[in-house]
């Protein structure tokens, strides 16, 4: 066991939206590490609040499917607004292609949710002691636009969740009502949006944002959300 990893009180946020899970990932910290502090959420607004409040914490878990999160776009918010935190992706989605995403969009490590507690306590005291961490069998290449992935991060999570809106084929309308916002409002974050990304219409910024999505259709599923994925 490293020095950093007998350090007592370590804090790890859990963000994952299953129990089940968050009881894994719990007790895979519990195996590395000293009375750590244990935070968990289960949705993106969870996530951002807690980024907000406890930008100290020294591990991030990370499921990249959450509610309010669509793909990659949950771990490019997290690692802009706390760019030193470490973070490990946890996901049922074991693809070469989503690891290597996942560590070109920022992470620090990948933890397929099929591993043993064994296998994620050691991933997690690699992470901590300052390795990158994933299944050797996984790692291939995804090509990420490191550039655009840049461009994703500067957007706000409000615009974030717009933007998701957008790819999901949601009219002003009916994304002011979800959001509980004006039309207006909605206008003035897509015009935002567009200005960021450097695109010029509604239609780029969609075909744009695809890249952080991931193939859903190839685990037997038509569309993101479902609890536990």
């Amino acid at each position: 066991m490293t020095n950093k990893q007998q350090a007592s009180g370590m804090k790890v946020v859990i963000a994952d939206d299953h129990p089940l899970f968050r009881t894994a990932l719990s007790n895979a910290v519990y195996q590395s590490l000293e009375e750590p502090r244990l935070i968990t959420v289960g949705s993106f607004d969870e996530l951002e609040a807690i980024l907000k409040t406890d930008g100290d914490a020294d591990l991030l878990l990370l499921d990249l499917n959450m509610p309010g999160a669509r793909g990659y776009s949950a771990l490019v918010h997290a690692r802009s607004v706390v760019p030193a935190l470490p973070v490990i992706v946890v996901s049922a989605y074991e693809e070469a292609s989503v690891v290597r995403a996942s560590l070109d969009h920022g992470a620090s490590g990948f933890i397929p949710k099929s591993s043993s507690p064994e296998t994620m306590a050691k991933a997690i005291a690699a992470v901590l002691d300052g390795e990158t961490w994933a299944p050797l069998e996984t790692l291939g290449s995804a090509n990420v636009d490191r550039e655009f992935t840049d461009k994703l991060a500067s957007l706000t999570p409000q615009q974030q969740r717009v933007l998701v809106m957008l790819t999901d084929g949601l009219l002003n309308k009916q994304i002011a009502i979800d959001l509980a916002i004006s039309e207006a409002t909605v206008k003035a974050h897509i015009t935002a949006i567009l200005r960021k990304l450097g695109v010029h219409t509604r239609t780029q910024a969609v075909i744009a944002a695809r890249s952080l999505e991931i193939d859903w259709t190839r685990y037997g599923r038509g569309s993101p959300g479902a609890p536990g994925e």
